[in-house]
């Protein structure tokens, strides 16, 4: 496409020089690791998981011992010590964890509830890289008193919690230590067949000495999932070879709802559907559904929204996870071509099938085909959803990668041009990235370029960006920037905002004092500014920040701010509905805020958040949060959220204030029985929610669910609706 302007004109020009740049930094070499080596053989003798350890196979295995320290110092050995045993048969991967503590205390943990969160408990992590790709992976753990934890992994060290897989575990304790056992099944996992060398690393936190420690030396600024930093697991012989696995998952549910808002009959609903999961290849799989049904998938958590752009929810829904970055991860968190949650938006999905994995050591594939019905009152015709992802290593562990995003109507309930003016026939993205990741953790980057198309021949726009970042132990900086022109359109992506180019950064730098309390401290500024398509500033945000990282894990931020706002439409600062600033209009103001996390060993804890400053029009705006828990481990957390702000502006505004308030009482009777309840109060969207569900883990992967819905206008207090979901579902394997 020709530029139409110079700042066109210089960002194409930017764009192959960014990349050089990128390239230029790219460090090759041997995984930094790859000498840390565990030995893995076959079974002697069958081994029982009951979280004891003391069968005699265990006995005859390799043991990965002696950790290093990751925090708070890495700068030698743990001083808690850690056995890892594992072993195999034709059927199942076998581990066997021993923690021993010399610090003396109770144990750490939130409760038995599946995917902990990280920091509240003492755990263990298993990372599995069966590609050696030092990319894609899968995670594997438990608490220390037995929730499991799992997820695949993805940009080299992320773990997404919302995929779930069939597995079993045990964990048993003492006053000495503590012990985790598990069976893996290879089903479960995707790997290549006849490779006897795999990427892996485990990690430990112990809270009671504040000390994470992993099998391989890294360093305290990364992840102790950093797959570039893993060691390896040396197979005596391949892995088995899986051969044919399939995998067929069922549900039924009934349903019973009701819309009082819309003054609507009392609804009944029985449906059938389920899943079906088949390997095409040891490491590439083909997923199918019919006629899903996500009614058991955790509401979002409700936020208070004075942002002038659309908000970003995450994806839950198991069937749209494995392999999900190879969808997901094209372009940035606010330029995504692709955002699976358009897909079923208040419309049936009638069927979906995806083939995604690793078609050899260099290539990747995701491929996703989905039909949802058509929507007669409204006009909303059926819709196919097509996606293709592409992706081949360059490099230790770069990559290039294509994707193909594609929209078609395919049934108008009624042919007439005003609702394909509503509906658009299709929209289409092509995009092509490259993502920088270096062999020593320490760079990354990603640079890459799509363009949309659409029948009427104006939303066919061009979107660029790029950026570089480095992390070192006391030193991180990034730059970044951004062009989206005004005519880009993805309607299955999210790209909250249209016609600007930003550039944006931050440096960091941290100091590590001799000091009993505080283990670093350091200041960190942040900027962004954007601009139209004619380099005309429109807003700007810049912030100072200084951090305290205290050695019991409780950490402390303060920051100033200045912000400058020139608004490209019609807005109410308050998102009460009470009036719109004008187009055009200018406002600029500072702020002053703080946010103290307390540690996390304690039964009680606690966050606390404030921000005070002006607002628009010259206004004053008070934002107060906070979050409480407290726990009665293992099987009782309560938790409660509150946000205030108090917002003061001129007529017609005036003076407003709305408090948002969670509570969430999260029973665990054991690690397969879970019932929780979700409050939520906003006075914001004058919504009061109840979410209740019950859970029983009857069989591993398989689920019998209870929700209970209900919403409620706030002011008059009053019914907007309700449901009532049962579930059952079931997973078959051959």
């Amino acid at each position: 496409m020709t530029p139409t302007n110079p700042l066109r004109r210089n960002v194409l020009r930017l764009t192959p020089l960014f990349c050089l740049l990128l390239t230029n930094f790219i460090v090759q070499g041997q995984k930094k690791n790859a000498d840390y080596r565990l030995h893995i053989s076959k079974l002697v003798s069958p081994v029982i998981i009951d979280g004891k350890g003391d069968d005699e196979a265990w006995k005859y295995t390799n043991v990965a011992k002696d950790f290093f320290m990751v925090l708070p110092m890495d700068d030698g050995k743990a001083n808690e010590q850690s056995e890892i045993r594992m072993a195999y048969d034709e059927e199942n991967i076998y581990l066997l964890a021993t923690f021993y503590h010399g610090k003396k205390g109770a144990y750490t943990v939130e409760s038995l509830r599946r995917d902990f969160s990280f920091g509240k408990n003492d755990n263990f992590l298993l990372f599995l890289d069966p590609f050696n790709n030092q990319t894609t992976g899968f995670s594997f753990g438990a608490n220390a008193y037995g929730a499991q934890w799992d997820g695949t992994m993805y940009n080299g060290g992320s773990v997404d919690l919302n995929w779930d897989s069939k597995w079993v575990s045990e964990t048993t304790r003492d006053e000495e230590k503590w012990v985790f056992e598990m069976a893996l099944p290879f089903k479960s996992i995707r790997y290549e067949d006849g490779v006897s060398e795999w990427g892996i690393n485990f990690s430990r936190l112990d809270l009671k000495s504040s000390e994470k420690s992993s099998w391989t030396p890294i360093a305290r600024q990364f992840p102790t999932a950093s797959l570039a930093l893993a060691g390896t697991l040396v197979w005596d012989t391949p892995p088995p070879s899986p051969g044919v696995n399939f995998s067929l998952i069922p549900y039924v549910l009934g349903n019973v709802s009701e819309d009082l808002e819309n003054d609507a009959d009392t609804d009944y609903d029985v449906k059938v559907g389920g899943d079906v999961k088949f390997s095409l290849t040891s490491s590439l799989n083909l997923d199918l559904t019919v006629n899903p049904d996500f009614s058991q998938v955790e509401v979002d958590r409700q936020v208070t929204n004075l942002d002038r752009f659309e908000l970003f929810f995450p994806e839950k829904r198991q069937f749209f996870l494995e392999n999900g970055d190879l969808f997901a991860n094209f372009g940035y968190e606010t330029i995504r071509p692709f955002f699976s949650r358009r897909i079923g938006l208040g419309v049936p999905i009638h069927a979906g099938a995806r083939v995604s994995g690793n078609l050899n050591e260099k290539w990747r594939l995701g491929l996703m085909d989905m039909q949802t019905a058509s929507v007669e009152e409204t006009g909303l015709p059926a819709h196919n959803f097509g996606v293709l992802s592409l992706q081949r290593k360059v490099f230790s562990r770069s990559s290039i990668g294509l994707m193909f995003v594609n929209k078609q109507a395919t049934y108008y309930p009624q042919e007439n041009d005003s609702v394909k003016a509503i509906h658009p026939e299709f929209n289409r993205n092509l995009g092509l990235e490259y993502n920088l990741a270096s062999s020593d953790n320490l760079w990354n980057g990603k640079a890459f370029l799509l363009k949309s198309f659409s029948p009427d021949g104006e939303n066919r726009g061009v979107t660029q960006a790029a950026h570089l970042e480095y992390r070192s132990r006391k030193w991180s900086w990034r730059i970044q920037e951004e062009w989206v022109s005004d005519n880009y359109t993805a309607e299955v992506g999210y790209v909250p905002r249209n016609g600007y180019v930003n550039f944006n950064g931050y440096l960091g730098y941290l100091f590590f004092p001799k000091s009993e309390k505080i283990v670093s401290h350091g200041p960190r500024i942040n900027s962004s500014y954007y601009f139209n398509e004619d380099f005309y500033r429109t807003d700007n945000t810049s912030y100072l920040q200084y951090f305290l990282n205290f050695r019991n894990r409780a950490e402390f931020m303060v920051f100033v701010s200045d912000d400058h706002v020139e608004l490209l439409s019609p807005f109410d600062p308050t998102r009460l509905g009470i009036a719109d600033l004008d187009t055009g209009t200018k406002h600029q103001w500072n702020a002053i805020g703080w946010e103290y996390v307390s540690k996390p060993q304690s039964l009680f804890t606690y966050s606390l958040a404030g921000r005070f400053g002006g607002y628009y029009l010259d206004g004053n705006r008070t934002n107060i949060s906070t979050e409480l828990g407290y726990r009665f481990q293992p099987y009782v957390s309560l938790s409660a959220s509150l946000d205030y702000n108090y917002i003061e502006l001129p007529a017609p505004w005036k003076t407003n204030e709305f408090w948002l308030i969670g509570s969430e009482v999260d029973i665990t009777f054991t690690n397969k029985l879970f019932f929780a309840n979700l409050f939520q109060y906003n006075e914001q969207t004058k919504n009061f929610n109840l979410n209740s569900r019950f859970q029983w883990r009857y069989s591993p992967a398989s689920d019998l669910f209870l929700v209970y819905t209900n919403n409620y206008f706030i002011e008059p207090f009053e019914g907007r609706n309700w449901a009532l979901t049962l579930k059952f579902n079931y997973w078959f394997n051959r």
